[in-house]
């Protein structure tokens, strides 16, 4: 049943009334009138139930197809790793693409890969998510992540290696200098700075003298001066 039965026997049952305000007594008329009126209710009601069928139909098709989670850009969820095909937990960097095919860039935790996933290839994490924190599962290198971690790998044994042979090198020129210090002082020369005293500190007697002790020269004698006098002179003559 449709509308146009409706409608059709709406027509039909119009035409009956008419006929009968004429023959108000007529049996088969009456008859006529109470099967058309029935059928237009099952008819109704038919076409009510279809009408409600279809929104139902619309609203589970429209829940099914907008994601029940709105993922933004720093969310964490678990990804479906390409490699393998398992789900690792992993953040969401960046969301692309448009409303109804969102594409999202993701990073998996402990790896500095990134992936272009869609939205059925990304979901929540689960409730027990933060006990499994301290044993996390790992997924496997891809070769392009095991040749940079050894590239890393290297270039941090090479830092140490440079650090190691500077530190060698401060210590032996350390070395040298202490032992020159001891031989000087050995022979009566004392290096400032050695023996925790400096070559420019100022002596307790004001009128003592400052000197660099070892160099063999005389200490610098402290002249104490006078109020300047000025000689007279003679005046020119007019």
């Amino acid at each position: 049943m449709d509308t146009t039965d409706l409608e059709t026997y709406q027509v039909q049952l119009s035409q009956v009334e008419l006929a009968l305000q004429t023959d108000t007594e007529n049996a088969e008329l009456l008859s006529l009138r109470s099967e058309l009126q029935e059928l237009i209710s099952l008819t109704q009601q038919s076409l009510a139930q279809a009408a409600s069928s279809s929104r139902t139909d619309s609203v589970r098709k429209t829940a099914n197809s907008t994601p029940s989670h709105t993922w933004t850009a720093g969310s964490d969820c678990l990804a479906k790793y390409s490699g393998d095909g398992n789900w690792y937990p992993a953040r969401i960097t960046s969301v692309g693409g448009s409303a109804e095919n969102p594409v999202y860039s993701i990073m998996f935790k402990g790896y500095n890969t990134t992936e272009l996933i869609k939205g059925s290839e990304i979901k929540a994490l689960p409730a027990n998510h933060q006990e499994k924190v301290s044993a996390p599962s790992k997924r496997k290198l891809t070769k392009a992540e095991d040749e940079e971690r050894d590239r890393k790998k290297k270039r941090n044994e090479k830092k140490l290696e440079v650090k190691a042979a500077k530190a060698k090198e401060q210590l032996a020129k350390q070395a040298t200098w202490q032992k020159f210090a001891k031989k000087s002082e050995k022979k009566g020369v004392h290096i400032a700075g050695v023996a925790g005293t400096s070559i420019f500190k100022t002596p307790d007697n004001p009128l003592g003298r400052v000197g660099v002790t070892g160099s063999g020269k005389g200490m610098t004698e402290v002249a104490i001066r006078g109020k300047h006098k000025f000689a007279p002179t003679d005046e020119p003559n007019a």
